[in-house]
């Protein structure tokens, strides 16, 4: 369904967005209220596929699945005390079998692309979600092209590498993702963008259901989320509204929901604090977060929606300062915490002295993907594009 207009498409038909803007998978949820609840989940595996009538597969037993587990949410006492938290807990994705939530993602995303028929794809990215979509492609027999800016990570590309073609190109994801646009005719293939297509949402939503059920179905007061392309925010508040629908929520009472970025890109922050509906795109765009660095999202209106609808806000935390709240971290937690999920930690310390945050607050960080590894990799043996020069789509195909 889209968010716009309301209009309705059919499931069994491939489907990108609408008008420009994400399309949202609908589900009869006065059917699954009637067939399932809360206690039949303690009979099935500890996994994302346990909320199978809340994702979009015809047959979950057809999944493409890596044993993606549900992940562990923990106390953190000893980062609580530094942050002036009596209540803190972390929900650590890092666990998951690319070493990220983008698993979540592309598990769910994959899968529908083989039920589908879909035999190539391709997307743009700056962090983590590269080297997800290699290895689901990969297990799938899909065919995936991964467009990624030229100064990511190294590990970023050498993990992508393996399992997709990885094109690097000199400029920032909105320059992927043109290209990947642009690419679409001459390669006949399916955009798996960020909120391009609607079924990545739908797997990173999980999170939102494993956390409910991990905190036995009464929603922490806070979650704090590093936001780039906006999905894990959206999906999550998404999945909370699925919840109370279903009454499976202990209280009506749903999280305030905050999205974390850097002052070396914050756009979200940015229309937030002007009040704006849509995000202004950010010229510039640098930050040791890979992950954050999305100068423009196409769900940036639902990320909006969902801070209003919450009473929640967007905090930026000081670019300069991510690394020495990764550390502090890692020292607190025994985690291996990423730039991304460090500023979460900067975000809360910034709102408990603002008074945002009150001591008591049960609050939840979601720590999205590891540390970068240290070591001295070298660009992988792999195009490399100019954006404004045109582009060889024959010989992207077969490299």
């Amino acid at each position: 369904m889209s968010p716009v207009d309301g209009a309705r498409f059919p499931r069994r038909t491939i489907q990108s967005n609408h008008l420009g803007r994400p399309l949202l998978a609908q589900y009869d949820l006065a059917e699954i209220r009637s067939s399932v609840s809360p206690e039949h989940l303690a009979d099935r595996p500890p996994s994302l596929w346990r909320y199978e009538e809340l994702l979009p597969l015809e047959h979950s037993r057809q999944c493409i699945t890596l044993g993606e587990m549900m992940t562990p949410t923990t106390r953190q006492d000893a980062l609580g005390q530094h942050l002036g938290l009596n209540d803190l807990w972390i929900k650590d994705e890092t666990v998951l079998p690319t070493g990220s939530f983008k698993s979540r993602g592309m598990a769910v995303a994959v899968s529908m692309a083989r039920e589908l028929g879909i035999r190539r794809i391709a997307m743009p990215t700056a962090g983590n979600a590269g080297a997800a979509l290699a290895a689901y492609a990969a297990k799938a027999n899909i065919e995936a092209f991964v467009f990624m800016p030229s100064d990511a990570p190294l590990h970023n590309q050498h993990h992508t590498a393996t399992g997709a073609h990885l094109v690097l190109v000199e400029g920032v994801i909105s320059d992927c993702a043109r290209l990947v646009q642009e690419g679409k005719e001459a390669a006949r293939w399916f955009d798996f963008s960020t909120l391009r297509e609607p079924y990545r949402l739908e797997g990173k939503k999980t999170m939102g259901f494993e956390l409910a059920e991990q905190c036995e179905w009464t929603l922490p007061d806070v979650i704090l989320y590093p936001t780039g392309g906006g999905t894990g925010l959206i999906g999550m508040w998404k999945a909370f509204h699925e919840l109370k629908e279903l009454g499976w929520l202990a209280s009506d009472k749903l999280p305030r929901m905050v999205a974390v970025q850097s002052t070396g890109c914050n756009p979200i922050e940015k229309a937030w604090l002007a009040g704006k509906d849509h995000c202004v795109f950010f010229e510039g765009a640098a930050t040791v977060a890979s992950g954050l660095r999305v100068p423009s999202t196409t769900g940036d209106f639902l990320i909006l929606e969902a801070l209003r609808e919450s009473n929640g806000t967007a905090v930026a935390v000081e670019e300069e300062r991510i690394l020495e709240w990764m550390l502090i971290g890692q020292r607190s937690t025994g985690l291996s915490i990423g730039p991304e999920s460090a500023a979460c930690i900067g975000a809360a310390l910034k709102l408990v002295e603002s008074g945002w945050l009150s001591p008591s607050d049960r609050v939840v960080l979601f720590n999205c993907g590891p540390e970068r590894a240290p070591g001295q990799l070298e660009r992988p043996d792999v195009p490399l594009l100019n954006p404004d020069q045109p582009v060889d789509w024959s010989a992207i195909l077969t490299s």
